[in-house]
């Protein structure tokens, strides 16, 4: 290195670094800089012995201290350095490499740390201050000690001269890395001070310094946050084997890289983290320039030394609303009140160091706030402020979490706490003791008495703030990071000019003490309202008043709404500090707008001057750069503020994490260190430098006082603007929603620009603060941003907290964050080893500074409704502020009072949902005592689209939905006192569907994009194209048709007779009579468990024959006519059965009307007599009763009498003849035309939850067929009795009940469901004390059982088949619920068993004896909708359906699964309609002459078995085949079972997708707690889906729609058109509680629903809708049918390509084995129905669009499609029978 000229610019550089004038950090960087523009490299072989001696002495690895050095790395820097020292050769340069001589390090806390050099004197110290292991007059405290604490620079203060007392520096020790617990004593190697080694010179982010945000961690409490911390883990933050790789945290600059070596454009475009700037001057008392603020380690001690230097000065001053003052407080008073406060603490607390107190105040009581405050800081507690004493729950929160046991206040807020809590009947906080401070006077010295020694802990107060999701959570700060936050402060506002300065010099620019030479007073006066118990007010009100001495004038937030007193307050007292925010400003500044004269002329003696005012600072999240021209030029400039620009000084605080502020504009200068292009960057390596005509001395510039800055490291030639003023953007408002940042215009420019509608005017806070690193990292990936991308700003600086109160997990994620970057030649991320605080704000850097765009819960993202060229397969995303669209409307749109807006996560999708309070809304009556007002839903409605509207327009915002409430009712937080809508608050209650909202707009056909389609959106899933697709998918998989196990021999185990000799249930019977004459047959059990009196064979045979006789013979019944059989549970209803049996007459069972709803029996009853032309109601005893009371005789009269219904005979059997003649005595024998198969014995009645009749005949076949497949399934025998209880009309209680003890020979016990239903436990107690093996339940008398009976008293370990009959889909929670509630009784859980009974077969599978418990899969729902049975792991799918099995089938029966419209069965994977083929199996409908109701009966698969003949059930399933382990040896066995899905008559389609209504209608009831359990019913009718809802509270329904919408989109990706609310006890149930569907369905289209709101959630033009017409029932109908349904008929254009296309995609969740391979992996790719989504972009004729598959088009192709509705037959439901059972399409 030859040129002269770089010789000479090298050294001059060198000098400046000897002499102090730069930084080491600013050393290298022009240095590396002035070589790369003389084309050097980094082989320094060439240069002067001294640069090359500095710079290997720089770039020494070993010397490089980490974020937390190790021993090795401390041992070799003191060898290096006791060499330099030996050798002679130690410069400014090696000092300032290896202890940071040249510069003071200044971490708050320590003396050493601030005064490493004396600041005064010209050599360096000999000796370390006491404070660096707080030590005060040269004794060790007993503080516990963090090692890190010493290793922990901050700030760096210049030293005037480093050229003489080098050699007096004493060389460090090496510090070995300590291991020991935190307590309360010293580290047992730490003996002294002289341990720790010199401060190391700041580093970058990584730096030791940066340790204090971290040391808060450390100390006292094991619950606190750090304890379970691995401290040595983090102490390396870059290792010394990894080398000097370029980082942020690096010093020294990278090696000079080659053309070869540089990455390609754009490869890593990461923002690296933003170096942190130094103060480059000592922090000194502004009353005595000669007292650095080093000195002091904590307030504590600086309220001493305010006391004895400045004892009469005014502390507070506190106004009130009017602004006269209330009380004042000078510092001596302060300060011995505060000693009074921390001598009782600790002579009379009991309470040790680092105890909590509680700390509660009203905000007007300022100095006994502040009194209490220092007291506990003082005393060596740790103070945590409570700020609301009204909110108990916080209060008691706060006390319990920090375990406080001591709390201060004032006996006014004590008595105002004790009425509270005896007014709302609440109980005093346990444990805690309460002080009045206010009595407790001042301290008083004795007679030679000195003040006690200070012995504070770590922690020195928590803050206590909710998130924005309005979490509590308390942010520890520490007596260190306290000092550092305020002397980052305090230097910042020492740079402020004085508005009434003559001197010329440079704001920057100290003399040799220190203190500005430009003047200032001593001392600040602070005007503040702001909450001075916590965040930013207490900052500058309590601690920052102390730290600076300065006057604290405290006044209310009133005062800002009288005009003209806040600018008299600032000028009575010459206020030269405001703390203010942005609300009462523009309420102050606007006031005088509109009435300048009343400000100026507030009070005549005084003239309103703004002069002493240097910095009005506002606490805020976003700058209003637009106000800030209204503040400074039409309100400080015209009041006397002659530098009103410069005066305005947003902060950007965190209001959530202490109030810190890590943002303001500053004097300090130095931001060329950071890292970061400026608006005057310097001069690139590619471009030639400029030549000074003077010479290389002028190289850098001059400063606006003709001198050049020591600070800035020169400045450019070129001016422009300056760099403190307040900088403001024009953005680009389409990038932003991509999270790009394009500047349109700066500065001037930019307001000039202001109202260009695409642009977003946005204002900077400024620089980061001193030490402070900065970074922007993406909040999802948490990678590095670009440099122009929005991005979370993330920042690390000693003056912030390290951690939330005993919350570890949120301490870690939050506050030790760590980014990642990409790096070259690395495909993964890297971790960048730093740690940083996610503040959760959003924005950007430009030109160093910040710029914020609003919280990062303040972002809406929404889906892009266009498919870019190129870009098919990539989801993109646009992003919008709250704030801009909270602008947006309230410029737009008039009476809406305020505004709020937030997204949530539906479907897969994130929706816009907009809040506005209008006094539209409010119902509040206009006088007082007057009738509320009536809401104008036209105007709501009006408002809502115009929302819409502006919000599309202006920022092409699809909003999803938009509710209005009245003003002031929306959720709101706290800040500074004033109550502002909190976003993430009213997410919540938004979810929760509490908000009080009484109006609400949907814009689904905009919003909503991702519905999914069908293959056959018009013939639906049965349709040939679907079913084909299926069959493609399936193309290998089995067909579904289960084993059959024939048994053509049934035996009896006692006489080994073949029973399948009898053809009817009668001769049996005779025969039982002739074998077991004697033997019990039948016996009741009453409510007390006492047997009635037995019937034996013969006597039972007797009663029959009398029964029978008395038919024939005296009431002239014949063969084949019908009679009712009308009993109660009892033993006359058997004799009856088996007489009709014995003459051949049908008998038709029937249960007893129920007083309780005869509009329903009686009907019932009449037409059944009718239909079946029936002869006589036999009755017994009480029955007669019943039916001869008067209200019912005279009701049945009557309705027989209308509809014209002649009523039979009713004849009570109850007391027959007596006769000793059995039935074979008197000649009944059976006739053998009776047995024929198409002969009728019994016809069994279903009623449906409706009411509606499904009647089935049975003949003797029949009979037999039934009870033999219930003995040979269930294993049943003579040796056990059998028990029967409920239903005994019909199905498997009938059989129970009157056949299977007959059949097997055993006897039967009776027990009354009336008995059941009052003592649940006489059940139970006959099952144990009778031994029974098998028995039946329903769910519903289970349910009654569980919750009103304790299963004690009895065992259930006989009980070996529990048979829990289901019509349909098994309840997934009966069978643990059973489990769990007979555990104590022995019942095995393989016992509980569920049995599929169908009104065409009561066993059509069971689950008995197959000694499994109930096998479940979880169904994927996408796939459900299409046919598809896809088992799927719920944790990987949250909303997977649950499904239990219902058993194998039973013996002699084969099941298959036919797709019900092309009669072939399916394969394994879909599911399809149950057949079944059974002896049990009925034959007939009874009564139907529906050719529909006999095909049912003629089931033929068309690629099965022609000769089998199948009965149709309407039911939904499928076989399944599992492997479970059976018997002793547990070997695995091959098991095929039955799930039932559901009745096909219930389903419905939308789009081509099949829903089953009772999912839906579970998600409903699930999603809101207003929502009566079971109160739900989703049904289709006129071409809309609509969801009725039975609710307990009537109030605020709209706000519950919107929670019932995104639950139904959310599940099941369907979008309702209509949801209707009903009270509670309006819900059409039926008896036991059952939906009755079709009286809802038939009440609603009829219009006859007693609805009280409904609301339309399509906004279409889809007319003809029934329900437009239809008054609204109630005041609160808050939203009107502007929409309805009618046309559904729509033609179909639908390219066959729609079916591959639902095929695309890759497969995202693992398949089971026979799906290997299969095209459904891509079909249920990514969790979606398919790629094909729509958006209901024309919402006239409801169009969907659909997408094809991407590399064929960009474009989404319109079709048109039509819905395949189902309807319900008018004479059955439930799939019992008729076109009820199957899918009609309706014409």
């Amino acid at each position: 290195m030859d040129d002269p000229e770089l010789q000479a610019r090298l050294a001059a550089l060198d000098s400046e670094l000897e002499e102090g004038d730069i930084t080491e950090k600013g050393y290298q960087k022009r240095r590396t800089l002035l070589l790369s523009q003389y084309s050097v490299g980094s082989d320094m072989s060439d240069m002067g012995p001294s640069s090359q001696q500095a710079y290997q002495i720089r770039n020494d690895p070993t010397s490089q201290f980490n974020r937390r050095d190790s021993a090795r790395d401390s041992a070799h820097s003191s060898r290096s350095l006791s060499t330099h020292l030996e050798s002679g050769t130690m410069t400014s340069a090696t000092v300032t490499q290896y202890g940071g001589m040249s510069r003071e390090s200044t971490m708050v806390g320590s003396a050493q740390e601030w005064g490493g050099i004396d600041a005064v004197g010209a050599g360096v110290r000999a000796s370390y201050a006491p404070g660096q292991l707080h030590v005060r007059n040269g004794s060790v405290s007993q503080q516990s000690l963090n090692p890190r604490d010493s290793m922990a620079t901050s700030m760096h203060i210049r030293s005037p001269s480093t050229a003489s007392g080098a050699a007096s520096i004493p060389p460090p020790v090496a510090y070995q890395q300590p291991q020991y617990d935190y307590n309360r004593q010293h580290p047992p190697h730490i003996a002294s001070p002289m341990e720790y080694p010199v401060n190391s010179e700041y580093e970058g982010p990584s730096s030791p310094r940066r340790e204090s945000r971290e040391n808060t961690l450390g100390g006292y409490f094991s619950d606190f946050t750090a304890a379970g911390y691995d401290h040595n883990n983090m102490m390396h933050r870059y290792p010394g084997e990894q080398g000097i790789a370029f980082s942020p945290s690096a010093a020294i600059p990278p090696p000079m890289l080659g053309s070869n070596d540089l990455p390609p454009p754009g490869a890593v475009n990461h923002m690296l983290p933003l170096e942190p700037r130094d103060v480059p001057f000592a922090v000194y008392d502004p009353h005595n320039s000669n007292t650095p603020m080093s000195e002091f380690d904590n307030l504590a001690s600086v309220l001493r030394h305010r006391a004895g230097s400045v004892p009469k000065q005014s502390a507070y001053i506190v106004l009130d609303s009017r602004g006269k003052e209330m009380a004042a407080c000078s510092w001596e008073k302060l300060a011995s009140r505060a000693e009074k406060v921390a001598q009782v603490i600790r002579d009379k607390s009991n309470l040790y160091r680092g105890d909590r107190v509680a700390l509660v105040y009203r905000d007007v009581e300022v100095i006994e706030f502040a009194v209490a405050l220092f007291g506990c800081f003082i005393a060596g507690v740790v103070a945590v402020p409570i700020n609301n004493l009204e909110d108990y729950q916080k209060l008691n929160y706060v006390l319990t979490t920090t375990q406080s046991h001591l709390a201060l206040t004032t006996d006014n807020n004590l008595k105002v706490f004790q009425r509270d809590l005896t007014t709302q009947k609440l109980s005093w906080p346990r444990g805690v003791e309460w002080w009045k401070t206010n009595e407790f006077g001042s301290w008083r010295p004795g007679k030679n008495q000195d003040l006690p020694a200070l012995s504070v802990p770590d922690l020195a107060y928590i803050d206590f703030a909710r998130s924005p999701e309005g979490e509590l959570r308390g942010v520890v700060m520490s007596h260190r990071t306290i000092m550092h936050q305020m002397a980052c402060l305090s230097a910042i506002i020492s740079t402020v000019p004085n508005n009434d300065s003559k001197n010329t010099s440079h704001p920057g620019s100290r003399d040799r003490a220190g203190p500005p030479m430009s003047g200032r007073q001593a001392g600040d006066i602070l005007v503040s309202y702001l909450d001075p118990r916590q965040g930013i007010g207490m900052i500058f009100g309590a601690l920052l008043a102390v730290y600076g001495g300065q006057t604290t004038v405290w006044l209310s937030q009133a005062t800002a709404t009288t005009p003209g007193l806040y600018a008299n307050i600032i000028t009575r007292y010459k206020a030269t500090l405001c703390l203010a925010d942005y609300p009462a400003l523009k309420l102050v500044a606007y006031n005088y707008q509109k009435e300048p004269m009343v400000t100026r002329n507030f009070q005549k003696r005084v003239t309103v001057d703004f002069a002493t005012v240097r910095f009005m600072l506002i606490d805020a999240l976003t700058v209003d750069p637009e106000f800030h021209e209204i503040l400074a030029d039409r309100w400080l400039r015209p009041l006397g503020n002659k530098r009103a620009r410069d005066a305005v000084a947003p902060m950007l605080c965190l209001p959530e994490h202490g109030g810190m502020v890590i943002s303001m504009r500053d004097w300090l200068g130095g931001e060329e260190r950071m890292g970061c292009p400026l608006h005057q960057p310097e001069e690139h390596e590619d471009s030639e430098p400029e030549e000074p005509e003077d010479g290389p001395g002028q190289g850098v510039g001059v400063g606006v006082n003709g001198y050049s800055s020591l600070l800035s490291g020169g400045i450019t030639k070129k001016e422009g603007k300056k760099v403190t003023e307040l900088m403001e953007v024009l953005l680009d408002k389409e990038a932003l929603k991509t999270n790009d940042v394009v500047v349109l215009a700066v500065g001037e420019e930019a307001q000039k620009k202001a109202g260009d509608p695409g642009a977003v005017r946005v204002g900077a806070f400024g620089y980061p603060i001193p030490d402070a690193t900065l970074a922007v990292v993406d909040p999802e990936t948490l990678l590095l941003c670009a440099p122009n991308v929005i991005g979370e700003i993330w920042v690390d600086s000693p003056s912030l907290s390290g951690g939330f109160w005993a919350l570890t997990k949120q301490t870690e994620s939050i506050f030790h964050a760590r980014p990642y970057r990409f790096e070259e030649g690395n495909p993964h991320p890297v971790n960048l080893e730093l740690e940083f605080l996610r503040t959760g704000l959003l924005g950007c850097v430009i030109e160093g500074k910040i710029f914020v765009l609003g919280l990062y819960e303040d972002r809406l993202r929404q889906k892009v409704e266009w498919v870019e060229e190129g870009a098919e397969g990539r989801e993109e995303f646009r992003c919008f502020f709250v704030q801009h669209l909270v602008f947006s409307v309230m410029k737009n749109i008039p009476k809406i009072y305020d505004c709020s807006a937030f997204d949530v996560y539906v479907n897969e999708e994130h929706l816009p949902i907009i809040l506005l309070e209008s006094q539209a809304a409010s119902t509040a009556p206009t006088s007082a005592g007057g009738v509320a007002r009536q809401l104008d839903i036209a105007l709501l409605d009006q408002l809502s689209e115009r929302c819409m509207d502006v919000l599309l327009s202006e920022h092409h915002l699809r909003v999803y939905c938009v509710m209005i409430t009245a003003p002031n009712t929306l959720p709101r937080v706290l800040k500074n006192g004033r109550r502002e809508i909190g976003n993430m608050l009213c997410r919540n209650e938004f979810h929760s569907g509490t908000l009080p909202c009484v109006h609400v707009k949907f814009g689904v056909h905009r919003a909503v994009l991702n519905l999914p389609i069908g293959i056959d959106p018009n013939g639906g899933i049965w349709s040939h194209l679907s079913t084909q697709s299926r069959q493609d998918i399936l193309l290998m998989q089995e067909k579904q048709y289960s084993g059959v196990d024939y048994r053509e021999v049934v035996i009896d185990d006692r006489t080994s007779t073949p029973l399948n000799n009898f053809s009817s249930i009668v001769d049996l019977l005779q025969w039982r009579v002739a074998r077991q004459a004697e033997e019990l047959s039948y016996c009741t059990i009453d409510a007390r468990c006492r047997e009635g009196k037995n019937v034996t064979w013969k006597k039972l045979d007797t009663k029959i024959a009398a029964v029978a006789g008395q038919i024939k013979n005296k009431w002239k019944v014949k063969a084949g006519d019908h009679v009712v059989l009308m009993y109660t549970h009892s033993e006359d209803f058997v004799f009856a059965v088996h007489a009709c049996f014995c003459l051949g007459v049908v008998a038709v069972p029937l249960a007893p009307l129920d007083q309780n709803r005869l509009n329903e029996d009686i009907p019932a009853l009449l037409h059944m007599i009718a239909d079946f032309r029936v002869k006589a109601v036999l009755v017994n005893t009480e029955v007669d009763h019943l039916l001869k009371g008067k209200p019912l005789s005279t009701h049945l009269k009557q309705s027989a009498a209308v509809l014209n219904i002649h009523m039979p005979p009713i004849h009570n059997t109850a007391k027959p003849p007596r006769s000793n003649s059995g039935c074979r005595d008197l000649g009944l024998a059976m006739n053998p035309d009776w047995v024929r198969s198409e002969s009728i014995a019994l016809v069994w009645t279903y009623w449906t939850p409706d009411q509606r009749r499904v009647a089935v005949g049975l003949g003797h076949d029949t009979i037999m067929g039934i009870c033999k497949v219930m003995k040979e399934t269930c294993q049943m025998t003579s040796s056990r009795p059998v028990v029967g209880c409920v239903r005994s009309t019909s199905g498997v209680g009938f059989v129970v009940s009157l056949l299977m003890g007959v059949f097997v020979g055993a006897p039967t016990y009776l027990v009354s469901p009336v008995d059941f239903a009052q003592n649940p436990l006489s059940l139970f107690l006959t099952l144990s004390r009778y031994k029974v093996k098998d028995t039946y339940a329903t769910p519903q008398m289970l349910d009654h059982a569980i919750s009103t009976m304790p299963s004690k008293g009895f065992t259930m370990l006989e009980l070996k088949n529990m048979m829990i009959t289901c019509e349909g889909r098994p309840r997934p929670d009966i069978f643990q619920r059973v489990r769990l509630h007979f555990a104590t009784t022995g019942l095995d859980k393989t016992a509980i068993n569920t049995i599929y009974s169908h009104v065409l077969n009561p066993m059509v599978a069971s689950r008995s004896y197959t000694n499994t418990e109930p096998i479940e899969l979880w169904l994927d729902t996408k796939a459900l909708r299409r046919g598809l049975v896809y088992p799927v792991d719920p944790e990987t799918c949250p909303n997977a359906l649950l499904v239990q099995d219902s058993g194998m089938v039973p013996v002699s029966t084969q099941v298959a699964v036919v797709n019900p419209e092309t009669c072939m069965l399916c394969r394994t994977g879909e599911y399809g309609e149950i057949w079944v083929e059974s002896e049990a199996c009925v034959k007939s409908f009874y009564g139907s002459k529906d050719a529909f109701d006999v095909d049912r009966f003629n089931g033929k698969t068309m690629d099965g078995d022609l000769r089998i003949t199948y009965v149709r059930t309407g039911d939904l399933g499928f076989l399944h085949t599992v492997s479970r382990p059976i018997g002793p040896g547990g070997a695995q066995v091959e098991m095929q079972v039955l799930f039932v899905l559901g009745s096909i008559g219930e389903t419905f389609e939308v789009n081509g997708l099949s829903h089953f209504p009772m999912d839906i209608e579970d998600s409903v009831e699930r999603c809101h707690r207003n929502i009566v359990s079971g109160g739900s019913a989703v049904f289709q009718a006129g071409g809309l889906v609509v969801v009725l809802v039975e609710v307990r509270v009537k109030s605020y329904l709209a706000s519950m729609v919107p929670v019932i919408v995104n639950a139904i989109l959310n599940e099941h990706q369907l979008v309702v058109d209509i949801v209707a609310f009903v009270g509670k006890g309006d819900f059409p149930r039926s008896r036991l509680g059952e939906k009755q569907r079709g009286k809802i369905l038939a009440s609603w289209v009829t219009r006859k629903m007693r609805t009280i709101a409904q609301f339309g959630i399509r906004d279409t033009d889809r007319n003809e809708n029934h329900e437009t017409d239809q008054p609204p029932t109630v005041e609160e109908t808050s939203h009107s049918m502007t929409g309805g349904g009618g046309d559904e008929k729509r033609g179909i254009d639908l390219p066959f390509e729609l079916a591959d296309n639902q095929l695309s995609g890759s497969s995202m969740i693992e398949l089971p084995t026979f799906y290997a391979g299969s095209p459904i992996e891509e079909m249920l790719a990514g969790g979606s129905e398919g790629t094909s989504h729509h958006s209901m972009t024309n919402s006239a004729s409801m169009m969907p669009t659909v997408s094809p598959p991407p590399p064929k088009s960009a474009k989404r192709q319109t079709i048109s499609y039509q819905q395949n509705l189902y309807i319900v037959h008018p004479s059955a439901t439930g799939g019992e029978r008729g076109a009820d059972s199957t899918a009609v399409p309706e014409n």
